[in-house]
């Protein structure tokens, strides 16, 4: 029997261990922490399941604002000085990626594959693992002061459009309808039936590996070190002392991913975005659907133990200490996008949480078989859309572990970097 050995107890290697599975394979994850626990990047994002999540994080013209990410330690965006050295190879291929529309349409037709049926994949899967009440389809939200904001962003929707996205505009009175508790600054907006949600990401990701253990999986609780290969083909991975012998391997180890898959053979430009939550306990009044405000660049959403929001992109490496002065950033500004919370909220009633995106420069994963050995899989570096594409991508590196042409990986194989 084929054993496969994911390493990383995330969403990704969650999906892909019931991938596996379902294939009638062994399976073995190997992840030291606690699945769905809180040193994992898919805990605390921002809960978002959105098949509009199309659009690289750069964009033409983004390179004008690099000097304002290098001065501003609190912007949306921001780039630690003493980091910059190391990751200007990563930025320069960031900026690159968004040069021009046809790269950034190029993308969003590439992710558009990957998300679109995500919602229905998301449910079939909480529903197997008996959590179903985790994913919401009360479709997701934008809001801006007014028209002329949303029609600055006039290029991203325009691209959305082109790859088959679907949202419908709201007026202030339709706004008003759908979301009461939202600040009146907030003029206008669009909703996205397609869109869905995940109330506690956590928790989603601990059942689905339970799900996978339910199956047969083993979870073995120890660190990915290596690999034993034996003329291109995988012995075993090396843990510490020990290995665990298999047939096939995933890195699906999230940001950590980049030594490993150095170590298969390919030196990828993997790098953490670090986000932040701020959620408030037992919030005064809510909201309806999740939102995603233009002016704060975050996802507002009622999750199973409060209002999280969620977001900012710090560029500092996995080791810099956290600046919480960027999720108290986010409490202030939930604070003023939903007016009926208290604005001297008490401290205790603030959870805050440091995150890593393993992001690669273009916005999209790296989904591939690995130089070294066709046996080891790359699956990993999805930025911001880790939890939403996870089911599909595992599919597709599960297949092509398996020896399937699948003709829509090819823009996310790693040899887009080789050359």
């Amino acid at each position: 029997m084929t054993h496969l050995i994911v390493i990383g107890a995330g969403i990704m290697g969650a999906c892909t261990a019931l991938e596996g599975l379902k294939r009638g394979w062994q399976v073995t994850i190997l992840d030291p922490g606690t699945p769905g626990g809180e040193q994992a990047a898919s805990y605390g994002n921002g809960c978002w399941l959105n098949p509009l999540s199309v659009i690289p994080p750069a964009l033409p013209g983004v390179w004008k604002k690099l000097p304002q990410f290098l001065l501003d330690p609190l912007g949306p965006l921001a780039i630690r000085w003493r980091y910059f050295p190391k990751v200007a190879p990563w930025l320069m291929r960031y900026l690159a990626a968004g040069w021009t529309e046809a790269r950034v349409l190029r993308t969003a037709r590439a992710l558009r594959g990957l998300l679109a049926d995500a919602p229905a994949r998301h449910l079939t899967l909480a529903r197997e693992a008996g959590v179903e009440h985790l994913i919401e389809r009360k479709g997701l939200m934008y809001v801006w002061a007014d028209r002329a904001g949303f029609a600055a962003e006039a290029l991203a929707w325009r691209i959305r459009a082109q790859v088959g996205c679907s949202w419908r505009e709201l007026d202030e009175d339709a706004l008003r309808q759908q979301e009461p508790a939202l600040d009146r600054r907030y003029r206008f907006g669009i909703m996205t039936d397609e869109g869905a949600s995940c109330a506690d990401p956590g928790a989603y990701v601990a059942a689905l590996v339970a799900l996978a253990q339910a199956r047969g999986a083993r979870l073995h609780r120890a660190a990915a070190t290596g690999f034993r290969l034996e003329r291109g083909r995988l012995r075993a991975v090396t843990i510490g002392e020990g290995e665990v012998v298999g047939d096939m391997a995933v890195i699906a180890a999230g940001a950590r991913s980049k030594p490993l898959a150095a170590l298969a053979g390919d030196d990828l430009p993997l790098e953490s975005e670090r986000g932040y939550h701020a959620e408030i306990i037992a919030p005064e009044v809510s909201i309806r659907t999740p939102l995603m405000p233009h002016d704060g660049k975050m996802s507002v959403i009622r999750t199973r133990n409060g209002l999280r929001a969620a977001g900012q992109v710090e560029i500092a490496g996995i080791d810099a200490l956290p600046d919480w002065r960027r999720a108290e950033i986010l409490r202030d500004h939930v604070i003023r996008t939903v007016p009926g919370l208290p604005a001297g909220m008490p401290a205790e009633r603030v959870r805050v949480w440091l995150g890593h995106r393993p992001s690669m420069p273009d916005g999209m994963p790296c989904l591939g078989l690995a130089s070294a050995s066709r046996d080891i899989g790359h699956g990993f570096g999805h930025g911001h859309v880790g939890l939403v594409g996870a089911p599909r991508s595992a599919a597709i590196i599960v297949g092509l572990l398996a020896g399937e042409v699948i003709p829509e990986s090819a823009v996310f194989s790693p040899a887009r970097f080789m050359s």
